[in-house]
Formats: structure tokens, C-alpha cells, sequence
């Protein structure tokens, strides 16, 4: 076993240990920082098929962006409301049965996979290309992710006013 497939199973756990916590803990509070080490878990993933550039923007945009404006309105919800704010899972068994067959479909699939398939040395760095790609054919993708952020802290302004 290489170091590097040693530390994949070390992420995958980490990722799939997180990604459960954040469905199963009542405090909502609790789910969204494990939410956020699921998004650095899903960062050190592009990091280790050497994309570091993917894992800078995971850890920008997402583990760093989103969550503080995630972490703002519900300290602010919560503030505005006066009590503490509880998730329940409800329908926990149908939500298990659709993530069992969801597993079942992706083992399957890699289960055909052949292992031994030889990684393509890479050339160079691909970041260039990368942003070749983002500010021609992907920039509107771009801009609406842009529009996406702006989008989700007008709202998280929005329930965090105080009703006049």
C-alpha cells in the first residue's frame, strides 16, 4: 500500500465520519462545522489526484465563504428568535434506504472498475488551462456562483433584520 492510497482511506473516513454527523446531530449549529470538515475532507481529495488548485478554491469558497455565511445567519436567526435552534431528521429510514441504494450504485460501479489502471503522468501545471476554461466557456458558471454567494448573504441579511 503507497502513502498515498494510506491517506486517501485516512480523508474517506474523515469525509464519510463528517458527512454522517452532519445528519445525525441535533445541534444545528455542530451539523455546519461538520459540514465545513467535510468540505476541507473533499479539498484534500483534489489536493491528493494533484489539483491544488481545485483544493485552494474548495477551501476559499466553500469551507471558508459559505460556512461563515452560513455560521452568521444562524447565530443571528437564533438571536432574532430567542431560543435554540434544533434539527430533527425526520424520515430517517427512508433517507437511509436512499443513501443505501445510492452506495450500492456507486460500489457497483467501481466494483467493474479495473484496479490497475496506470495514472497518466502529468505534463505540467494544469492551472493555466483551468483558467483558460473559467474565463472563456465556464464564465458564466462562474459569474453565477458569484451571483449564488451575493445571493445567499442578502438572504441570510434578510431573516437576520429585526421586523419594524
Amino acid at each position: 500500500m503507497t502513502l498515498e492510497t494510506a491517506g486517501f482511506w485516512v480523508v474517506a473516513v474523515v469525509l464519510l465520519a463528517s458527512s454522517l454527523a452532519v445528519v445525525l446531530t441535533p445541534n444545528l449549529f455542530h451539523a455546519v462545522l461538520y459540514l465545513a470538515a467535510a468540505l476541507v475532507a473533499t479539498g484534500v481529495v483534489f489536493l491528493l489526484l494533484d489539483s491544488p488548485f481545485l483544493f485552494a478554491v474548495q477551501l476559499l469558497l466553500y469551507a471558508v465563504g459559505v460556512m461563515a455565511i452560513v455560521v452568521f445567519a444562524i447565530m443571528l436567526t437564533e438571536r432574532l428568535v430567542g431560543e435554540r435552534i434544533t434539527q430533527t431528521s425526520r424520515h430517517l429510514v427512508n433517507g437511509g434506504v436512499v443513501a443505501a441504494g445510492v452506495f450500492i450504485g456507486i460500489a457497483g460501479f467501481l466494483i467493474r472498475v479495473p484496479r490497475s489502471l496506470p495514472r497518466a503522468p502529468l505534463v505540467g501545471d494544469a492551472t493555466p488551462a483551468l483558467g483558460r476554461a473559467l474565463v472563456g466557456p465556464f464564465a458564466l458558471t462562474l459569474e453565477l456562483l458569484g451571483v449564488l454567494l451575493v445571493v445567499a448573504l442578502l438572504g441570510a441579511l434578510y431573516f437576520a433584520r429585526a421586523d419594524e
